[in-house]
């Protein structure tokens, strides 16, 4: 085997047509983002240098904060909803005394698998002022609270990312309860051996050795809070106005709406630069405590 492994031709050769496929599929694309975000273009005529112009226009753009305020509160709705209780049912599902074990872990990743239009539009009657199950359970419980969930401008980005938190539960508790379950069992027992209670031995014992599947589930909740869209074009198509609008449904707007295109690929550069710059903080902060 290192025979082969210190064979650099051979590696070469291996990962070449992987290396082309990533470069043209990923990278290219990337670069040329990039590069049309200096040019002031429509997508059809040819494009002119404007150099840091659209940057600038960028930065002095009100719909810039709104996307990224809208886009912090997804992600923290994504982090408390699906990490927090995913990381609360595995750990119960992972329990031999559980019963029902299979049917709650199909029920819940039953969302994941349905469409997103589908999901949207069962919540879109859920929230609905009038007739929706939300306000009519607080009549029901003799709540005199009652809230135009998609209209508000404080409530609607809120119950967006409660959809999309939902549905998409069920992808983050597998892979929380496949971290539980790497765990070995010798642990768990040695701690509650030790006097520990069941949940102090996880809080202990368990949560700490799942670093690395936290790290992943934190970059996938947070970067899918800053580049949300589909919901937002379903559910209320950014509006009312722009308060919902993210990064992404900036691109979507100036892209195809206004066919700004070198504007959006300098929106587009902003998102991605941020996406990677959280996930190396994310990285660093995990690392840090795995070295502490």
């Amino acid at each position: 085997m290192n025979k082969y492994l210190g064979n650099k031709t051979a590696l070469t050769l291996f990962l070449l047509p992987a290396l082309l496929i990533y470069s043209v599929v990923l990278i290219y694309p990337v670069l040329q983002t990039v590069f049309r975000s200096f040019y002031d273009w429509d997508g059809l005529s040819t494009p002119e240098f404007a150099g840091l112009s659209n940057y600038i226009e960028l930065f002095h753009d009100p719909l810039l904060i709104t996307s990224l305020k809208n886009g912090g509160i997804f992600a923290l709705v994504l982090i408390v909803f699906q990490i927090g209780l995913g990381t609360i049912l595995a750990l119960i599902c992972a329990d031999p005394r559980t019963r029902g074990r299979k049917f709650l872990k199909t029920a819940y990743f039953i969302p994941v698998v349905l469409s997103v239009t589908v999901v949207c539009q069962l919540w879109i009657a859920m929230y609905d002022p009038t007739n929706g199950l939300i306000n009519r359970l607080f009549t029901l419980l003799n709540i005199s609270y009652q809230q135009n969930w998609l209209t508000s401008p404080t409530a609607s980005i809120i119950a967006i990312a409660f959809v999309n938190a939902w549905q998409f539960m069920g992808y983050q508790f597998a892979l929380l309860y496949a971290g539980v379950k790497s765990i070995p069992e010798d642990y768990f027992e040695a701690a509650t051996i030790d006097g520990c209670s069941k949940w102090k031995a996880h809080f202990y014992v368990t949560l700490p050795l799942m670093r690395e599947t936290f790290k992943f589930c934190f970059i996938i909740a947070i970067t899918s809070g800053i580049g949300a869209f589909v919901q937002m074009l379903i559910m209320t198509s950014g509006g009312p106005g722009t308060i919902n609008y993210t990064l992404t449904y900036m691109i979507y707007r100036y892209a195809f709406m206004e066919s700004n295109y070198g504007y959006a690929c300098a929106v587009s550069v902003v998102l991605v630069t941020i996406s990677l710059l959280a996930t190396v903080i994310i990285n660093k902060v995990f690392d840090r405590g795995q070295h502490a």
